[in-house]
């Protein structure tokens, strides 16, 4: 596992040649909708944004419907929130990932981690960094999951009750899905998936 390198404390953000620019840091939650077929394709995109680094956090469902290989930026899971700590002094995985990102993104959220993060729910390490998330920095879900699930009234209270919390909703589309029926989904096109506002900064 590759270590975590930490923002610089103390360097400004100037546009002296001197002072090196300190990267914006995007942490991509990727769980086990369907559309994680897109993880590649999304990372790709990201990466043309100047300024960009990137890290994904998966979950362990996600990693059926991607290649590892064809993600060319470190990824975690669960089993590296586990080998990181091994005693007191060390640290806790979740929590530097926290410190590390300045936004996050969770493409595609499925109904089932929906669900978890709407009732606080934090049982792997995507949930455990949503849950320790440093409010002052965006957070955008993009909602992916079959239409009957779209569509239970459960669904739009739980979207409601994360953009409560000061989460950024980023729209499905309408489109054919891999089941067959046409629904709604995310859509990595146009990318990227940042707000223009946020875009400025980078």
């Amino acid at each position: 596992m590759e270590p975590i390198s930490l923002p610089e404390p103390g360097i400004p953000a100037g546009n002296s040649s001197s002072v090196p620019q300190k990267k914006f840091h995007v942490l991509v939650g990727v769980t086990g909708s369907v559309a994680a077929l897109k993880l590649p394709l999304l990372i790709a995109e990201l990466l043309k944004i100047p300024g960009l680094e990137v890290k994904v956090v998966t979950t362990e469902r996600a990693k059926h419907f991607y290649n590892a290989q064809e993600i060319p930026v470190t990824l975690y899971g669960d089993e590296e929130e586990w080998q990181l700590w091994k005693g007191r002094s060390d640290p806790v995985l979740h929590i530097e990932l926290r410190r590390w990102a300045d936004l996050m993104v969770v493409a595609p959220l499925d109904a089932n981690t929906l669900a978890k993060v709407a009732n606080g729910i934090c049982d792997n390490l995507l949930t455990c960094v949503i849950r320790a998330w440093d409010l002052s920095k965006p957070l955008l879900f993009c909602p992916a999951m079959n239409t009957a699930m779209w569509e239970h009234p459960i669904t739009a209270r739980q979207v409601e009750q994360l953009k409560g919390f000061g989460y950024a909703e980023i729209p499905c589309v309408v489109k054919k899905l891999v089941c067959g029926d046409e629904g709604q989904s995310f859509s990595v096109a146009p990318v990227p998936v940042l707000p223009s506002s946020w875009r400025d900064v980078l």
